[in-house]
């Protein structure tokens, strides 16, 4: 098939990096002299209409920026076939027959119906911070979050070390604990606690012991929030039931680690990834992720990418216990 207009959108959950993965779609499309259109609000703008022309001015600026300027939402119509028809014939009575979509395993799963039901040509471009598909290294946002929590606990610490305090830090990562690891790596925490992994109560004592008898004057915990081992406040509560003289104090970063300048990691990728999406559609590429493995670009059928979790590196974890003893 050949491409002639294509259309871009950001969805889910938004990641610093998207806007400079939009600008690089749509001047990479106006370079091949194709017609590029930007969809706000998601697939809740493919189903309203919520179409504009783009052109290379529309994007100037936007390469430092967080957030999206093409807005993001999740539709809960999108997810009947009846919206994904009406988005569909809104791209086709415009005639666009190329759609990159920019977010994480939701927004692909959105791609792949829409492409399968209706063969509307897609590419999905990784844009989550918690760095959990399959098919790159790297997903545009997690560099960028990764950098601001770190840069959160190393201010943490500073009031730990004045006060000799334990802080229990809760970072992103409800099912992926990727901003939580190297976070805690960089950041020399006693403990991480992961989703991927079952910590027990006696191992979250043992790793507080270990603290208090080599006589660190503070102690991190970083801790992801879909954790199994409970809250923040359940895990404080728990050690100061062991320890109850412990000054212990917790802290929620929250929707701080989505916003922020991308870092020149997530730039250079988002912008290798855009040129690559562009040209996986002229290269009738179809229901597939642009990714970066080992510095190399690979497509990932969107359903892979979906389906086999990014494997995270335990071996970090063990790494970040020698180096807090």
């Amino acid at each position: 098939m050949s491409i002639k207009n294509i259309a871009v959108l950001t969805s889910g959950g938004d990641a610093p990096g998207m806007n400079a993965a939009i600008r690089a779609v749509v001047r990479t499309a106006l370079f091949y002299k194709k017609k590029i259109y930007g969809v706000s609000r998601g697939y809740d703008g493919l189903i309203e209409n919520s179409f504009a022309e783009l052109d290379s001015k529309s994007v100037k600026g936007i390469l430092a920026q967080g957030g999206t300027v093409l807005k993001s939402a999740r539709s809960n119509l999108f997810k009947t076939k009846e919206g994904r028809e009406k988005a569909a014939k809104n791209l086709k009575s415009l005639g666009i027959n190329g759609l990159i979509v920019i977010g994480g395993d939701g927004t692909f799963t959105g791609a792949h119906l829409l492409h399968e039901e209706f063969g509307i040509p897609v590419i999905g471009i990784p844009g989550t911070i918690d760095n959990d598909l399959f098919g790159t290294d790297f997903t545009i946002g997690y560099d960028t979050a990764t950098n601001t929590v770190i840069n959160c606990i190393d201010k943490i610490r500073d009031t730990a070390n004045s006060h000799n305090r334990l802080f229990i830090v809760e970072v992103m990562g409800r099912d992926a604990g990727f901003i939580a690891l190297s976070a805690g790596v960089a950041t020399g925490a006693l403990e991480i606690i992961l989703p991927e992994m079952n910590t027990s109560k006696d191992e979250l004592l043992d790793s507080v012991k270990r603290g208090a008898e080599n006589k660190k004057t503070s102690n991190i915990i970083v801790v992801a929030e879909g954790n199994k081992l409970g809250t923040p406040f359940e895990i404080s509560e728990e050690i100061i039931s062991k320890y109850p003289n412990m000054d212990i104090k917790v802290t929620i970063l929250g929707h701080v680690q989505r916003g922020g300048s991308p870092t020149t990691i997530d730039r250079v990728n988002a912008s290798i990834m855009g040129v690559a999406a562009v040209e996986g559609l002229l290269n009738d590429k179809s229901d597939v992720m642009v990714g970066l493995l080992n510095n190399k670009l690979e497509y990932t059928f969107l359903q892979q990418a979906i389906y086999n979790k990014a494997p995270i590196n335990i071996e970090l974890r063990r790494i970040a216990k020698i180096l807090a003893t």
